[in-house]
């Protein structure tokens, strides 16, 4: 080396230190858990409104058919339209809009399930033609109510009515509105001719606790040939 040269600069790659790793280590674990709770919450949020979703389209899907079924009652000799006995309403009802060729015997009622729930249940009859037809299938569909476990069957004919759980349930009240009053249900023996199908049809479910739909939940039904409002 030469006197007065300048001395060479002498770099050196510093690392991180054990402690920084771990520091860093720790940040992104904190990230980690706190970005997986938030997208296990938005995953418990899309399958909860996804669920309600669901029961709302079962409702309403249950009611659509259940005020289609009372537009459709309709009484011809010597049928007997709607009957209520305490546990099951039955409907004879024309098997299509406007069409009474044939008709079908509907019964509404609350079953229970294997699993030990209530559950809002419809049976339908298939097409009725004769009045020994009608006769037993509205003597069936009571029986179905009644029993709680069988399906009625028609004869010795294979087919036979259809049965379709709807929703759970805890229970279900119906009330009629006579005299601008509304009532409980009776029986049509208590009723008068022009009554058995009263002008209006109040139902009243409750639903069971549960993620999508709970409470009570009531839909009135009005005549469809009613000419005086009620209110």
């Amino acid at each position: 080396m030469q006197d007065g040269a300048p001395n060479p600069v002498r770099t050196r790659t510093r690392g991180f230190t054990l402690i920084e790793l771990l520091v860093a280590i720790a940040i992104l674990a904190v990230l980690a858990v706190v970005s997986w709770r938030g997208i296990d919450g938005m995953a418990r949020a899309q399958s909860q409104l996804r669920d309600r979703a669901d029961a709302v389209l079962v409702l309403r899907s249950a009611l659509a058919q259940w005020n289609s079924d009372l537009d459709a009652a309709i009484s011809i000799n010597p049928t007997r339209p709607m009957d209520w006995n305490g546990r099951a309403l039955r409907l004879t009802r024309s098997s299509a809009p406007g069409d009474q060729s044939s008709l079908t015997v509907v019964a509404w009622t609350m079953r229970t399930g294997a699993d030990g729930l209530g559950r809002w249940t419809r049976w339908q009859s298939p097409p009725l033609l004769t009045r020994g037809d009608w006769q037993q299938a509205w003597q069936q569909a009571a029986s179905w109510a009644g029993d709680g476990n069988s399906t009625p069957q028609f004869g010795n004919s294979a087919q036979g009515g259809s049965e379709v759980s709807l929703m759970p349930a805890n229970g279900w009240q119906v009330l009629y509105f006579r005299n601008d009053l509304w009532t409980p249900a009776v029986p049509s023996e208590a009723l008068n001719a022009n009554e058995i199908i009263p002008n209006g049809i109040r139902l009243v479910l409750d639903l069971p606790p549960g993620p999508a739909l709970s409470g009570t939940i009531s839909l009135d039904w009005v005549r469809t040939n009613l000419t005086q409002a009620k209110s």
